[in-house]
């Protein structure tokens, strides 16, 4: 990957992080609120969950956007961290935080669903 890539990749990151941050930053929607009605307690409280869910992906998010700006730091970026092969730079453009190829990626959430009974580890040496 060229350095002026690696730049473009480097400020798309950034630029999310920034952004990830001021959100993950914004924490009003989790504040319990009291009400003397019950359904308005229901309402609160589902609109609480929806706030804590969309926090947990948003700071997952900017978990992995960070892990993304340190592998470009060590030089790394752009290589599946499993398998050891570079990310096709189509995937890169789409998912830049990304730490896994496709194949590896796919495998992953599989197992993570708990839909393969294999481990990624198992799977990969299969198929080579």
């Amino acid at each position: 990957m060229t350095k002026s890539e690696l730049n473009k990749f480097k400020n798309i990151l950034e630029a999310k992080q920034a952004e990830l941050a001021q959100f993950v930053r914004n924490r009003e929607g989790i504040a319990i609120e009291k009400s003397p009605d019950a359904l308005d307690e229901v309402q609160h409280a589902a609109e609480r969950e929806l706030a804590i869910r969309n926090l947990d992906r948003e700071s997952n998010l900017l978990r992995n956007v960070r892990a993304a700006l340190r592998r470009i730091d060590e030089g790394t970026f752009g290589v599946c961290l499993h398998c050891e092969e570079d990310i096709s730079p189509k995937r890169l453009a789409a998912v830049p935080w990304t730490a896994f190829c496709i194949q590896c990626q796919e495998i992953a959430d599989r197992n993570q669903n708990g839909e393969g009974s294999e481990s990624l580890d198992d799977l990969l040496v299969n198929a080579a």
